[in-house]
């Protein structure tokens, strides 16, 4: 069963306090997204360790509920 964008957001809120989540359905069928995701906790991480914080966030989702994430991370610019 396809992951509701509700439920993909919370779960990186709940993982990532601070962040900020944007997602965005890329084909309308509920299961290819993009999510743009902005937190302080990513300074000085690699992308790829930006990346792993939000896939534990998903709680094991990925490949599974969510076919497809297509994942932008960044730090906030003050």
């Amino acid at each position: 069963m396809p992951m509701d964008p509700g439920d993909i957001e919370r779960l990186i809120r709940e993982g990532i306090p601070d962040a900020t989540v944007e997602i965005s359905d890329l084909r309308g069928d509920g299961d290819h997204y993009a999510a743009h995701v902005v937190s302080r906790s990513f300074a000085g991480k690699s992308r790829v360790q930006q990346h792993q914080m939000v896939y534990r966030a998903l709680k094991g989702n990925m490949g599974d509920a969510l076919h497809a994430l297509a994942l932008q991370t960044s730090v906030p610019e003050d």
